[in-house]
């Protein structure tokens, strides 16, 4: 089985962010990547700057803040290889810009307690802050596009279009990427305490929807 880690165009993964990912929406991408398997993609992921601030500023302090990151999507064809996720997360990193601060998160409103991250050597800092957050009530639009677009009388005066509901905790976890001196001083400036892995059944959600753009991956012969 031959498996190759390359970069891929942002048009290239929209598809699979609507119909893969449970989130259905496409977040702010800087980096994407394919994963392909005997040449078919498999899977992709994406990094992107991360929507809030404070976190780049929270981390690691100002002097990294601009080397945050955050692995906002992973997608996977049902069926795929046990590892295969943890391989395209540790590869796809190795393509980032060095040094880095990858965070990501598991998501516990959906079962979710990061198993592949904890596979690929990541630091486990606990749960996001718990808040309330603006929704649009029957659509996916991030809470954050709700506030930009709306303004708080508007979302305060239509109760049947906009709710201020509690945010669900997510489990945080951070890798950093950089030559030993550069990890040794991120690991030094982390600002969250080091927490051991949550453990817990992880649950799947339904994932069988179609993508409707195919790539296919050929390694050149020497």
């Amino acid at each position: 089985m031959d498996k190759s880690i390359v970069a891929i165009p942002r048009e290239s993964v929209v598809d699979w962010l609507l119909n893969k990912h449970y989130a259905e929406r496409v977040p702010q991408i800087t980096h994407s990547f394919g994963c392909f398997v005997d040449g078919i993609l498999q899977g992709v992921i994406t990094y992107g700057i991360p929507p809030s601030p404070s976190l780049c500023m929270g981390v690691c302090g100002e002097q990294w803040k601009d080397n945050v990151y955050e692995l906002n999507r992973l997608a996977m064809v049902d069926g795929h290889d046990k590892d295969l996720a943890s391989y395209f997360v540790a590869n796809s990193m190795k393509l980032m810009p060095k040094p880095s601060i990858i965070v990501s998160y598991a998501d516990t409103s959906m079962g979710h307690v990061g198993y592949v991250y904890q596979a690929t050597n990541f630091i486990y800092t606990g749960l996001s802050a718990q808040r309330n957050e603006w929704r649009e009530i029957g659509k996916n639009t991030h809470s954050k596009s709700v506030v930009e677009m709306y303004s708080l009388e508007e979302r305060q005066s239509n109760p049947d279009r906009f709710e201020h509901v509690e945010r669900p905790q997510k489990h945080r976890y951070i890798y950093f990427l950089g030559s030993k001196k550069e990890v040794k001083q991120l690991n030094k400036d982390l600002n969250y305490e080091v927490q051991p892995y949550p453990k817990g059944e992880s649950k799947k959600y339904k994932n069988d929807k179609e993508v409707a753009q195919q790539m296919t991956f050929i390694v050149a012969e020497d």
